[in-house]
């Protein structure tokens, strides 16, 4: 059980523990990074709370937060969680209508924004937030944003005139805010985060103190970071996974390097920051990875050739070594042994070539992550099998985890420092995961079944919304995750899909999207798909073929005119449909009714906000009412 009782108070102690450690780095003048002590960020959280008490918000009211990452989201999380209120957050790319449903079902009577912009989008909808009356906006606000909210009645203060006000309150009013901190308790609720409605409309899951903290206790094993060491942002902070991440480089007394997920920020900021940990989605180790072969590609020659030779070897070697070292996923006892005979010759006989490898390919890759990379942590989605692999054969750490905003959000992580291939990790200590059948009965390691969770870290409930707690929430404290899964022999858990994205067809076939989907995205000719078929004979898929492989293949093949006109040419279309059938095949271990019948090519990406949730993650309900033309084709 950790001392501290709420993030807070975590705070205090690391800021009292490690005061001149740098806490947070965030851009200044251009490409300059500036830093933050924690004695610094525990002051600024100490001033906000302050100014929030002299306005007269108090325990248990609900403020929104509205902002993407950046340093003083942290300032006012910490700060309404300190005076025992909860903030209720969102990212900039919400709509206005989804921020006023939030702030209106919340209650919010103040709300922290970041720009101008979200002012003037949430005040188009003022009449359904009657109980909003303040703004506190981190950026200067402009002219039209302060006379919309003046029309509206609503005050606008900027978040610098907060920080002095509330320093002067604390200076009248010594050693106020800290009893307030003081009283906060592990059962207060610290945020209401609504979930991105990717089932529909968005519900508000509550999340105590200790849903957070009890993950604390084991993580930092799991994900290790030293105080001092960094890890690098780019993810969306009102999001329950980023969230977690950044209370384990809290409790590490570690450093937050603020970035953004585009490519060439990101990797010159890795260059200049040099981080020891990255976080991110499965669509940024994607373009990692995509990033490497088609610069491999473009190079040509002898290069690409010995290229392609060595991660083949090093693809193998790591397959022999997992056999050796015993860290692949085993479903029965004699696995290890026959692996570790059969894998001992092949693996001692690889290590020349590999080392070769390494001198000339695979250290050259590893320094673009910098010199003091450690690893990365994959969540918010499946990472691809074939990503995976690469990574863990150049020896690029990069570990999978598991969990949902209902679970505050982790329930496993496969450990850095002792990882088990293909597997998301054991559940850590503060929950228990089974694997049940139909008839709730918990099923032994190897076979699949939905899984369910219990401990700590599972939700308070939904806000206001009793009914649907239920439906997730057994009386016993079960919580159905909805994820299809099953287990190791050693307890590592291995995911297989959602029990709501699975497709029946007319045949009475269930097939899971996910595999699928993941194995046609490893063309590079193919960025995204998503299989559909419900109620029908055979599955088809949507395709967002990657623009320029696509552009590149064409202009080889004589195929010209613009992109829209490229996608309709036969020729493409029968390539990608060849693609599909390669990667969809028996060979790869799919069943005939798995098979892809047609497919249609979509010209415009999927987009965060549009058919992708803020963690990247298809919203398919979404897909299917936007291509619903397309989807119609298909079948008829």
């Amino acid at each position: 059980m950790m001392e501290d009782k709420t993030l807070p108070k975590l705070l205090r102690r690391i800021a009292g523990t490690y005061p001149e450690i740098k806490a947070q780095y965030s851009k200044v003048d251009g490409d300059n990074f500036a830093a933050l002590s924690y004695s610094e960020y525990y002051n600024h959280v100490l001033d906000f709370a302050a100014a929030l008490l002299s306005y007269g918000y108090s325990r248990g009211d609900h403020i929104g937060l509205i902002s993407d990452n950046r340093k003083e989201w942290q300032h006012a999380s910490m700060g309404i969680m300190a005076i025992g209120a909860a903030d209720v957050p969102r990212g900039c790319d919400a709509t206005a209508k989804e921020i006023s449903y939030i702030l209106s079902f919340a209650e919010c009577k103040l709300t922290v924004v970041e720009n101008s912009a979200q002012i003037l989008k949430i005040l188009e909808h003022k009449d359904s937030i009657p109980e909003l009356a303040r703004f506190i906006v981190f950026d200067k606000p402009s002219e039209k944003a302060l006379e919309t909210a003046s029309i509206a009645s609503v005050e606008v203060i900027t978040f610098q005139e907060a920080l002095e006000r509330g320093k002067a309150w604390r200076a009248e009013n010594p050693g106020a805010v800290e009893n307030e901190l003081e009283k906060g308790g592990e059962n207060d609720i610290a945020t209401i985060i609504f979930t991105s409605g990717t089932t529909g409309e968005p519900k508000g899951v509550m999340l105590s103190h200790d849903n957070f903290l009890s993950q604390l206790e084991e993580l930092p094993e799991r994900i290790v970071l030293n105080p001092g060491q960094t890890a690098i942002s780019i993810l969306p902070v009102w999001h329950a996974f980023e969230r977690l991440v950044e209370y384990v480089i809290l409790v590490s007394a570690a450093g937050i390097i603020y970035s953004k997920p585009v490519g060439s920020i990101l990797l010159a900021d890795i260059a200049k920051m040099n981080p020891n940990l990255m976080p991110s989605v499965p669509r940024i180790w994607e373009s990692v990875y995509d990033g490497i072969f088609r610069t491999m590609r473009k190079t040509g020659g002898i290069t690409w050739v010995l290229f392609n030779f060595f991660v083949r070897v090093a693809l193998l070697e790591a397959a022999c070594g997992r056999a050796v070292r015993g860290n692949r996923p085993l479903m029965h006892k004699w696995e290890r042994p026959v692996g570790f005979v059969f894998g001992l010759i092949p693996w001692i006989l690889l290590q020349p070539a590999y080392w070769l490898g390494n001198a000339l390919v695979y250290r050259k890759i590893r320094l673009k992550l910098g010199n003091a990379f450690v690893g990365g942590v994959s969540g918010g989605g499946a990472l691809p099998p074939a990503i995976d692999e690469f990574f863990w054969a150049i020896r690029v750490k990069v570990v999978e985890g598991y969990g949902l905003t209902e679970t505050a959000p982790v329930v496993a992580v496969r450990p850095i420092p002792k990882p088990v291939f293909g597997t998301i990790g054991t559940s850590i200590s503060c929950c228990t995961v089974k694997i049940v059948d139909e008839n709730n009965r918990e099923l032994p390691p190897g076979q699949k079944g939905t899984v369910l969770i219990k401990g700590r870290n599972v939700m308070k409930g939904y806000y206001k919304r009793p009914e649907l707690t239920a439906k997730v929430l057994s009386p016993d404290g079960w919580l159905d995750t909805g994820d299809i899964g099953f287990k190791t022999i050693t307890g590592e858990i291995i995911l297989r899909g959602r029990k709501k994205d699975t497709i029946v067809l007319r045949g009475g076939e269930n097939v899971e999207p996910l595999p699928i989907e993941m194995k046609i995205n490893e063309s590079r000719f193919i960025e995204s798909s998503m299989v559909v078929g419900q109620d029908q004979k055979c599955l088809s898929a949507l395709i967002v073929p990657a623009r320029e492989e696509i552009k590149a293949w064409a202009a080889e093949n004589g195929i010209t005119g613009s992109y829209k006109e490229i996608l309709e040419h036969q020729e493409v279309k029968k390539f990608i449909d060849s693609e599909v059938a390669e990667y969809v095949s028996a060979r790869n271990g799919f069943r005939p009714f798995e098979r892809i019948n047609r497919t249609a090519l979509l010209e415009k990406s999927f987009e965060p906000g549009v058919e992708l949730s803020a963690k990247q993650e298809i919203m398919r309900f979404k897909v299917l009412e936007i291509y619903k033309k397309e989807v119609k084709d298909l079948f008829s």
